[in-house]
This record gives C-alpha cells, structure tokens and sequence, in this order.
C-alpha cells in the first residue's frame, strides 16, 4: 500500500452527516451530497469530496456512529439547504494511503493502515478525525485515499 506524509491545509467544507452503522447508508449519503452539489454546480473535475468517521465503532454503539460527507468548497459558498450545513477542518499533518476505489479495498485497507503506520514509525493523532478522501480526478482513474491525522514527530 503506497504511503505519503503531506499536510493537508485549512478548508471550508459543505457536509451531509448520517448518524447510524457505517456502511450502506454512508454511500447514500454521499449520493445525496453529489446530487446537491451537482444541482448547485459545484462539482466539477477538481471537485474533492471528504468522507469523516466521526466514532470509532469498537467504542460507539453502532445507532450512534457519525459519519459527515463533505464537499471542500470556497470559503465565501453559501449554503441555502436546510439538510446541508457548513464547516471547517483545521490544518494538519496526515498519513495518505492510496488505494482502490472499490468497497473491497477500502474495508482492507481499514485493517491494514494502523500496522502500517507503526512499521514507519508513525503514531495516529487520535484528536482528529480520519479522512477518506475522493478527489474527482482519482476516482475517474478508480482510485482514492484514506488519510490519517498523525502526531507531528
């Protein structure tokens, strides 16, 4: 699995949060966020849409998990939906694995990232939160990320 550090920067986001089990109804929500930026003309080939776990499964009941479907957008964007709300992720340092754009590859790579950021050395930065990460452009190439917040060493 390819690895690179990089910090990913300030941004304003527009964002849909499902409250429920990860899982099917995270790809629904992320429909409904793709349909609303698309009937606002906001997605386009340097779109990049963010999907942020919010609980830890292990240690949330399962009905109370939130999952937030963003869209990175301008930082003067007004929102006029009452379903879709606006915010902010703060800057920080970050683990990015590349992987397949496939419900498959993403649920490996879930259970394999923790022990590959051991193997560098990397601890996770369990103040944030961590970030799938589907840029339009990789994903037209079926790929996309999985970002994780690390301790800045």
């Amino acid at each position: 699995m390819k690895m690179n550090i990089e910090v990913m920067p300030e941004c304003e986001i527009a964002y849909i949060r499902q409250i429920g089990p990860y899982g099917r109804r995270n790809v629904q929500t992320m429909e409904r966020l793709k349909a609303w930026a698309t009937m606002n003309h906001l997605l386009n080939e340097d779109s990049i849409i963010l999907g942020i776990p919010q609980d830890n499964p292990e240690t949330t009941n399962p009905e109370n998990c939130r999952y937030d479907v963003c869209l990175i957008t301008a930082a003067d964007q007004s929102i006029r939906d009452d379903d879709v709300s606006k915010g902010k992720i703060s800057e920080s340092n970050y683990a990015v694995f590349e992987i397949d754009h496939t419900a498959e590859a993403v649920q490996q790579a879930w259970h394999e990232i923790f022990q590959e950021l051991s193997s560098h050395g990397y601890e996770m930065d369990g103040s944030k939160p961590i970030v799938e990460r589907y840029a339009t452009k990789m994903v037209k190439n079926h790929r996309c990320e999985i970002c994780v917040p690390i301790v800045n060493r």
